[in-house]
């Protein structure tokens, strides 16, 4: 039997993962024993040679973060051991309001730093209208940063330096154009990864890692339409609202819903404040969603 070797899993699409062993390494196309689906991009493993530039994922290393999402049916691992998230948003095509929710929550439930991207700031008023819809969320501690990918995407590199960084967003949103800016060698491998799955001018599905230095490594997430939760408790999803977080344990009954119970704190608070009562809305809509699956 061959010896196990240990490497960092640098790519992932569909069952197949690329693992790498050490920069100056040729990649080693994966599958993981079993066919089990527990390996994401970032991942350390341990795996054997089976053949010519193929091997199989043997062990995963306890990871410090994973970041994933989940619904009723499936779970999908985005990335392992990443620091911090790039959630991508731009005002054409318009954004997801509440994806971009979902992703923040998922950031932070799983212990990940986040920064919201304003991409396509040169869009004149429909950015700034953007911008200022987007201070909601700066005032919840999360980073804003307003650029353009097309003119200069390099205001995002010391944002990214130190970290291990994913791009997360909905398709349209211009994360392609940020790493093929910032990612020397991007494109043609996106292009090489696209044809060996027969996809042809279609997004690929893979996550990809991209290391930009010693200290700093981007990695590229497909396009999301939609970002299940269904992981998180429903009696624990309040406590990753920031705003919603101080108010837990102050309504009048200690199982409150946040619906039509008298007394919520959550409700009095977020009356007549669209932007609260809209973030209430994707609280119990998550809430139902969560409950759902633990009925099923």
């Amino acid at each position: 039997m061959n010896p196990l070797l240990t490497g960092t899993v640098t790519a992932s699409f569909g069952r197949h993962f690329e693992v790498t062993a050490s920069a100056d390494a040729p990649a080693v196309d994966c599958v993981r024993r079993g066919k089990r689906q527990d390996v994401a991009c970032g991942d350390r493993v341990e795996f054997r040679m089976t053949g010519n530039g193929q091997g199989v994922i043997e062990t995963v290393a306890a990871r410090q973060t994973l970041l994933y999402r989940a619904d009723a049916h499936r779970e999908k691992l985005l990335a392992a051991n990443v620091d911090q998230v790039l959630a991508v948003v731009a005002p054409d095509p318009p954004y997801s309001e509440e994806l971009l929710t979902r992703c923040l929550l998922a950031s932070d439930a799983a212990g990940i730093g986040a920064v919201i991207v304003l991409n396509k700031w040169d869009l004149g008023a429909a950015a700034t209208a953007a911008a200022e819809r987007l201070s909601y969320y700066t005032d919840l501690g999360y980073p804003l940063l307003r650029l353009s990918a097309l003119r200069d995407p390099s205001l995002l590199v010391p944002v990214l330096h130190g970290h291990v960084n994913i791009l997360v967003g909905q398709s349209g949103m211009g994360k392609s154009t940020l790493v093929n800016a910032l990612a020397p060698g991007a494109r043609a491998r996106t292009a090489e990864i696209s044809q060996a799955l027969g996809t042809g001018r279609h997004t690929t599905t893979a996550t990809r890692c991209y290391p930009l230095n010693a200290q700093s490594v981007l990695i590229d997430s497909p396009g999301l339409q939609e970002f299940g939760l269904a992981y998180l408790r429903p009696d624990a999803l309040a406590n990753y609202f920031r705003e919603f977080a101080g108010l837990v344990g102050q309504c009048r009954f200690s199982d409150c819903r946040h619906l039509q119970e008298p007394d919520c704190a959550l409700k009095n608070w977020a009356a007549g404040h669209p932007q609260r009562e809209l973030r209430l809305r994707y609280l119990t809509t998550l809430q139902r969603e969560s409950e759902r699956t633990r009925r099923s």
